[in-house]
């Protein structure tokens, strides 16, 4: 089983989320989250899942149309790890960080 880091800066990324879902005035923001990490912890079993980015990253896709996310992570084999760098809307251009 891999185990799994969230790189520091995804708390931008969940606040930027949360912020956005706030300005929608989204009644179950805070579930949104839980589902995104729910959704990172496949990655465990299956750490290659998902779809070739940049070199040596991988793309998760997390739901779907108003509940779609991106997870952006990197597995380093030799040690079963798997880093997630970042999360984004499945609409948003890229990764952005203030």
């Amino acid at each position: 089983m891999s185990r799994i880091e969230l790189a520091p800066d995804i708390r931008e990324d969940f606040d930027r989320i949360l912020e956005h879902l706030s300005r929608h005035e989204v009644a179950d923001a805070p579930s949104r989250i839980a589902e995104i990490l729910q959704a990172i912890s496949v990655l465990e079993h299956s750490p290659l899942i998902g779809r070739p980015a940049r070199t040596d990253m991988r793309e998760l896709i997390i739901g779907r149309q108003s509940r779609g996310y991106v997870a952006l992570y990197r597995y380093v084999i030799e040690i079963d790890t798997v880093f997630v760098l970042a999360i984004r809307n499945q609409r948003e251009a890229g990764y952005k960080r203030s």
